[in-house]
């Protein structure tokens, strides 16, 4: 993950790219694919394959200034049960086009605040969840949790419910950082919470920081992973800011001249990946690290490594549900993301409707380029035999685009007969490379800055 310095790293390092945990990225998604297409979907499910299942909790008792997830603050629970009333309500009727037999292995509660539900609408949601699509014997159920909003009631009803790996949100320990982007959260707390965590007998555990925040510099990054390392993460997701008001609001709150410019974000990616390195993590992909006996780091070693909507993973699947609002469902046919408002999802839900609003339906090239960005993305290079074995004949088609990346980026890729590779010094721009493969050209200051 080094980045080198030259003149054709200036030309690069303030570039926006794609994520690519899907292909096509959301915003290609159009209002001509939605719900007819999603209860399609779920009909043609093979009951025999597992799936995967994201829920979306959007509430926050606290509203961070630097994210732009799909979120809303509250300070009641009202909305929060009536909220978990429509995600029942919708389970209900993903459960009349579900074929029989259909079980989950991977289960995430994302936000927003998963954690803001109390215990007994954990046990709701749970059990509800689980009376339409059941867990297989070894699945795994990971909650994004807020050491801030939890106590040891709601970890054992988590636990209750198969909780088995836990996502801690840290960002940044620094108190002047924290305080720029509005999220007050101590060591101490981060750590009481790991601390309950693991004494309900949770061992498996990733955390989320994020470099290029303002006030950061490469003194108080550091700090904050060495804080970091003492509370022993199997992994760590070390995620650039991006800073897009036009599109988050509350981002507007954040004082763009204390923001870091571009060499100097990097710089401090370098800083934070070299020390996590130095603890015995493995660089896992563009940002994330892990234990090298953690399974990530095993599909990685194996080539097995994928990506989804939660960044890299272990997870092979074919099918992901979304429940809740703005979620989005991957299915083999193509994808379909649920009204994002909580109003116009809850409202298509008491009508009786899926909530599906757009979407896209994949093609043979959408699978053939989006299989190699994800090689690019997961393994810094395209084996074209492997992607042949994947694809089939089809694959082929791609060659001279493998040529016509070649001669964009001479310094930064090899190119030969097997594989066209992305040298090591040049991961920081796997981004910028894989969009070379992207057939659909959205403006480039829809997405975030890809170094």
């Amino acid at each position: 993950m080094e980045l080198r310095s030259g003149s054709d790293i200036a030309d690069l390092i303030g570039k926006r790219a794609p994520r690519y945990t899907s292909y096509p990225t959301a915003p290609i998604f159009t209002p001509n694919v939605g719900q007819t297409f999603q209860q399609s979907c779920i009909k043609a499910i093979d009951a025999d394959a597992p799936l995967s299942l994201y829920v979306h909790i959007p509430f926050c008792e606290r509203l961070c200034w630097f994210c732009a997830c799909r979120t809303q603050g509250t300070q009641t629970l009202a909305p929060v049960r009536r909220y978990v009333d429509i995600l029942g309500a919708e389970l209900a009727l993903i459960r009349k086009h579900l074929p029989e037999g259909a079980r989950f292995a991977h289960l995430h509660w994302g936000g927003g605040t998963p954690t803001i539900l109390p215990p007994e609408l954990i046990n709701r949601l749970a059990d509800e969840i689980k009376s339409v699509i059941p867990p297989t014997d070894d699945a795994e159920f990971s909650v994004e949790i807020d050491p801030t909003l939890v106590d040891a009631d709601k970890i054992a009803a988590l636990r209750r419910a198969g909780f088995n790996r836990a996502s801690i949100g840290i960002q940044d320990f620094s108190p002047v950082v924290q305080g720029a982007i509005g999220r007050n959260q101590s060591y101490a707390a981060t750590k009481r919470a790991i601390d309950m965590i693991r004494d309900a007998g949770v061992h498996s555990l990733n955390v989320d920081l994020v470099y290029g925040l303002p006030h950061q510099t490469q003194e108080s990054i550091a700090a904050s992973i060495e804080q970091v390392n003492t509370l022993d993460p199997d992994r760590v997701a070390l995620f650039g800011y991006a800073h897009v008001p036009w599109m988050a609001k509350r981002q507007k709150l954040i004082d763009e001249a204390v923001l870091p410019d571009d060499v100097k974000r990097r710089e401090l990616f370098q800083v934070a990946a070299d020390l996590l390195q130095e603890a015995g993590l493995c660089a896992i992909g563009i940002d994330h690290f892990a234990k090298p006996e953690d399974a990530l780091s095993v599909c990685n070693k194996n080539g097995r490594l994928r990506r989804n909507f939660q960044g890299y993973t272990d997870d092979d699947c074919q099918t992901l549900i979304g429940l809740g609002a703005s979620s989005i469902s991957r299915f083999p046919q193509g994808y379909v993301q649920n009204s994002s408002a909580t109003g116009a999802y809850t409202g298509k839900i008491e009508a009786g409707e899926l909530p599906g609003f757009r979407g896209h339906v994949l093609t043979k090239d959408d699978a053939l380029r989006g299989r190699a960005i994800e090689m690019l993305m997961c393994d810094f290079a395209i084996d074209f035999e492997g992607l042949r074995s994947e694809i089939g004949p089809d694959a082929d088609q791609l060659k001279p685009l493998h040529c016509a990346v070649a001669d964009r980026f001479p310094n930064h890729v090899s190119l030969d007969a097997e594989r066209l590779t992305i040298q090591p010094c040049h991961r920081a721009f796997t981004r910028v490379i894989a969009a070379m493969y992207d057939a659909y050209k959205a403006a480039e200051a829809t997405y975030s800055q890809a170094s």
